[in-house]
């Protein structure tokens, strides 16, 4: 592939988050799903009142054979460095190397998940801190006399929307995921969101440097809406309640329309903004299916 920009397009990478099932069997066969449906990678998330996330891993792992399994994101405020190190390496060994690491500040809307389990709420700013320091410290972990041993780097990904998070991302991360793309009330064309989009990935690429070349960027997609194969924009809603209907469909990220101009659309965010990888909720991982077909 021809370089742009001073980056090689990378192949199309693409991850759907599940974030519950109610037995063993079902977590498998969602996974089986997953894999037949061309889906590179399954996440899992982080929260109290859900499942907890390294056991399923692993059963997701064993049920498929070449799918990625990974965090979307483990709350970095929940775990000591040390501990967390030895999850993920036991996680990373169980699943024969097929760990994404997935790591996140913790978002504001968490606080109550903090206070039951007996845990201080810092400040945004020190909780990114501490994802820094949580990075920092498993990597020197990592690099020692680890037990269980570590045999191979594994990938990190960050996530996060703000630009302090998204500092840190560039610094550390293979894998910088954007939760979303800042745009104002006043978007009004698929223009104007694409020069949003093309800013963000500005934003990134000098915050990372000389590094940005080895940094993947992936993109979680907030809305699919496929023609003659269903989707919905109510995960767009959510996170963008201040916005109309007609607004959400020119967020980046929001992908609307045929296969076939999804699939264009994917192959412009490559192109044009270095983006290669996309997470999409389970809701919408069957929609999705054909477009993943025509980019392969």
């Amino acid at each position: 592939m021809e370089e742009r920009n001073g980056v090689t397009p990378r192949p199309f990478r693409f991850a759907v988050g599940v974030a519950a099932a109610g037995s063993r069997a079902e977590w498998r066969e969602k996974a089986r799903r997953a894999e037949d449906l061309g889906y590179d990678v399954i996440t899992v998330p982080d929260h109290l009142g859900m499942i907890s996330p390294f056991p399923v891993l692993v059963t997701l792992a064993e049920a498929t054979e070449r799918l990625r399994v990974g965090t979307m994101v483990l709350n970095a405020g929940f775990y000591r460095p040390a501990l967390l190190a030895r999850d993920v390496a036991t996680t990373d060994l169980l699943t024969d190397g097929r760990l994404e690491l997935g790591l996140g500040a913790g978002p504001d809307f968490a606080k109550p998940e903090f206070e039951v389990a007996g845990l201080p709420f810092p400040s945004g700013r020190k909780r990114i801190e501490y994802l820094n320091d949580t990075i920092t410290e498993i990597r020197k972990l990592f690099a020692g006399e680890h037990e269980p041993p570590v045999r191979r780097h594994i990938p990190l990904l960050v996530a996060g929307l703000g630009d302090r998070l998204l500092r840190v991302a560039a610094e550390h991360a293979d894998i910088v995921s954007l939760a979303g793309i800042p745009v104002g009330t006043d978007i009004d064309s698929d223009e104007t969101g694409d020069a949003a989009f093309a800013r963000r990935v500005d934003f990134v690429r000098d915050a990372a440097g000389a590094r940005f070349a080895e940094v993947e960027l992936s993109l979680l997609l907030q809305g699919v809406e496929i023609e003659g194969h269903g989707g919905d924009l109510s995960l767009a809603e959510r996170f963008n309640p201040e916005l109309s209907e007609a607004q959400l469909r020119y967020l980046p990220g929001v992908l609307h329309g045929s296969a076939q101009g999804v699939a264009d659309t994917l192959r412009h965010y490559r192109e044009d903004h270095a983006v290669n990888y996309y997470l999409v909720n389970e809701a919408h991982m069957t929609a999705m299916a054909p477009v993943i077909d025509l980019l392969r």
